[in-house]
């Protein structure tokens, strides 16, 4: 268990450096668009491949910060039957739905984004709009993020287990290591 935990703990650490990391294209994508923005109603010139440039910022922001949405505990949850329960009843939810649903869909969502970022990349395949970019540098994000997303679930997984087992508090679960964990009914 203790390699495991380890191994979580690496998890958390690279899924906690990449959503801070991509945080930041938040900024770049704003400025990307007040750029385009000025540009095209103050001089009147537009560009596709910069409004592509925003699309795929965008895409980063939100497929690579899956994995630290987990991780940060800010994913979509029902807090308002969650706090109502004991924590070992909360953590067999979330073990139950990491294993039924998430792993399996991260899994499902990784082959096909792979087939569809290779097909893209096989390709050479190249945006329809004049100026545009290529695909597959956008396309690659997908699998890239739910590998990311993926990963995080077995460092949830694990962690769960361990509470389960007594191996860990509660309060390291599910949250970044410098956030307060959710108010929960104490057992």
């Amino acid at each position: 268990m203790d390699l495991l935990l380890s191994l979580s703990r690496a998890i958390d650490a690279l899924n906690d450096r990449v959503g801070r990391t991509v945080g930041w294209l938040v900024l770049v994508t704003t400025l990307i668009s007040a750029g385009n923005a000025v540009s095209r109603y103050g001089f009147n010139l537009s560009s596709n491949a910069w409004l592509e440039v925003q699309w795929y910022l965008f895409s980063a922001i939100f497929l690579l910060g899956g994995g630290y949405a987990l991780l940060s505990n800010s994913h979509v949850r029902i807090d308002l039957v969650a706090n109502r329960l004991r924590r070992r009843t909360n953590a067999w939810i979330d073990l139950v739905g990491i294993v039924v649903f998430l792993i399996p869909t991260c899994l499902v969502f990784l082959k096909f984004g792979w087939d569809m970022f290779y097909d893209s990349y096989a390709r050479g395949e190249m945006s329809a709009d004049s100026g545009g970019l290529i695909r597959w540098p956008v396309k690659v994000l997908v699998p890239i993020g739910f590998l990311l997303l993926l990963l995080q679930s077995v460092s949830e997984l694990v962690k769960r287990i361990a509470y389960l087992r007594g191996r860990v508090r509660w309060e390291g679960l599910g949250h970044a290591p410098d956030e307060a964990p959710p108010d929960a009914r104490v057992e």
